[in-house]
């Protein structure tokens, strides 16, 4: 099929993609699919910042797939539930991560979204060192790498890299040839993955050590007047060894371990990554054998970036050109190992960030720091005062409140919970709270704050009561976060470019529970069970068999 011709704008970028190929080759499968996260990449970072983007990110955008209506659902939008979002094409009330970490009841103790103490994290330069280890023991729901390992006839390499071990291990799922991330300055896996091939990491170790990547500062790439806004602007928290103002130093440390940490909030280790993908296409021969292949690769130092200095600031967006470069020379890799027309992209991030409050409230908003201490003494307050002394609430894990043994119950019993309700929502900051028996009706009756939440929560993991912040209001004492309901939190990229991809910009309801099922559809998979649907108004129809829309795969 001859290559179609478009021509689109994708706002301030005003892009041209002029003969851009959506041909997938003699209607087969892409030989290598590419998932690419950005960790905390809000969509409007496109238009605030792009235009500078002369690499990876300007050519995803502006050559691919671009659906600007994409927006996480749910309400909790931290990083382990939208990597597992990604990975799996369901939503957290599906795969069963609802946040980062929560409280086990029964065990009394906080427990890490990928942790699993049954196994052992290695680290490839001293396999000796073997610390608490990570899984996907918690993940109640198939990734499209492991469906794409139980297809018959299938022996794909899957490789999945990123700077934190919960994102590598979600976005691979339950098995995988090279599972590493980044974890106290050195590339690590788990033992709950094959070894078989770690030498390949064991050499990029041995000639690309990290001690003299210690040694570097971080400083701008560009000069400063391409950047916008303030540098050093109120509300920023950096962390300890810096100021709100570049350069940042990391090599005038003088412990080795003060300068890793800063070197891996500091958007060199995003560069590390990035050398470490191009190797592991290449001694691996990614895309280049029978079948089709996966690489997912999670970028982290946007996330530290935006927590420390916020989404205006000059350290954002000097993540961003990196990150632009970073892809730029993967993608010109894979043109020439792969081939330009047999591998597919998807490019996303697991959630989005609020503004600074104190920046949105000099703007004359109504912003500000919800004091979860605060909320805690409160329900304590006057429960105790209701039903006698005691301990009612266990933790507080962002929005969920987790309260002690029976409390919930005895609660909703004495119909003690209006007035509860009642005090909690007249707290600074706070717009609703649910209890967890009432959820699902809400959202039935078509209340959308209570939908957001019902496809967060997981009975056994989420909290008794869910509280859902008033908008530029966080649960957080760094400079920004995330993980609410509000739009600079859910709307992410979702992007895809390559093999059998109609390019454009395009206005469809979409999620990033999607990318899963489509790309699924291009390989010609079946997904066990998917909430996101095929995004089929991208899809090339040159495929035998594949009709031009596909049907949804899933429910919304």
């Amino acid at each position: 099929m001859p290559a179609v011709s478009k021509v689109r704008s994708v706002g301030l970028l005003a892009a041209v993609v002029l003969a851009t190929s959506v041909t997938a080759v003699e209607g087969r499968p892409p030989r290598l699919v590419v998932v690419l996260i950005v960790d905390q990449m809000r969509d409007d970072y496109i238009e605030q910042y792009g235009e500078r983007w002369t690499g990876g990110l300007r050519r995803l955008v502006t050559q691919g797939a671009r659906f600007r209506a994409a927006a996480y659902p749910y309400l909790n939008t931290v990083t382990c539930p939208g990597h597992a979002t990604i990975s799996t094409g369901t939503f957290p009330a599906t795969h069963g991560v609802v946040l980062n970490s929560w409280w086990d009841r029964a065990g009394g103790a906080d427990v890490a979204c990928m942790a699993d103490a049954s196994v052992a994290s290695v680290a490839f330069n001293s396999p000796d060192v073997r610390t608490s280890g990570y899984s996907p023991r918690h993940l109640r729901a198939s990734t499209f790498a492991d469906e794409l390992r139980g297809q018959a006839g299938r022996a794909p390499r899957v490789v999945s890299l990123a700077v934190k071990p919960r994102s590598a291990v979600a976005l691979a799922g339950q098995g995988g040839d090279l599972v590493v991330w980044i974890d106290r300055g050195g590339l690590t896996t788990s033992t709950a993955y094959s070894l078989g091939e770690a030498e390949v990491v064991k050499a990029f170790a041995r000639t690309s050590p990290l001690e003299p990547e210690l040694t570097r500062d971080w400083v701008r790439l560009l000069p400063e007047g391409q950047y916008s806004h303030a540098d050093d602007a109120e509300g920023e928290l950096p962390p300890a060894g810096w100021t709100r103002a570049f350069p940042h130093a990391i090599s005038s440390q003088t412990e080795s371990s003060a300068r890793a940490a800063l070197w891996a909030a500091s958007p060199l280790v995003d560069e590390y990554l990035g050398r470490l993908a191009e190797n592991a296409v290449d001694k691996l021969a990614l895309g280049q054998r029978p079948g089709t292949d996966y690489l997912a690769i999670s970028f982290s130092t946007l996330d530290s970036a935006g927590h420390s200095f916020g989404p205006r600031s000059h350290e954002v967006q000097d993540v961003l050109y990196r990150i632009d470069r970073i892809l730029g020379r993967l993608l010109d890799r894979l043109d020439r190992t792969v081939g330009r027309d047999h591998y597919v992209v998807a490019l996303s991030s697991d959630h989005g960030v609020s503004p600074i409050p104190e920046q949105a409230a000099r703007l004359g908003l109504d912003a500000g720091r919800v004091d979860l201490g605060a909320v805690a003494r409160e329900i304590e307050s006057r429960l105790a005062a209701r039903f006698g002394s005691g301990t009612y609430v266990s933790r507080i894990a962002y929005t969920d409140v987790y309260l002690a043994p029976g409390v919930y119950e005895k609660l909703k019993s004495d119909a003690a919970w209006p007035e509860l309700r009642a005090a909690l929502e007249g707290m600074p900051g706070i717009a609703r709270a649910f209890g967890r028996d009432e959820i699902a009706q809400a959202a039935a009756d078509g209340d959308p704050a209570a939908r957001a939440v019902r496809l967060s929560y997981f009975a056994e993991r989420s909290g008794d009561l869910i509280l859902v912040p008033r908008p530029y209001w966080i649960t957080s004492s760094a400079a920004a976060t995330h993980g609410t309901l509000y739009s600079y939190d859910q709307r992410v990229p979702v992007v895809f470019h390559g093999s059998g991809i109609r390019p454009g910009v395009y206005w469809d309801a979409a999620t990033p529970a999607d990318i899963a099922p489509t790309l699924a559809a291009l390989c010609g998979i079946t997904m066990a069970r998917t909430d996101g649907r095929v995004l089929g108004a991208a899809l090339a129809p040159a495929t035998p068999g594949w009709p031009a829309r596909p049907e949804p795969s899933g429910t919304r």
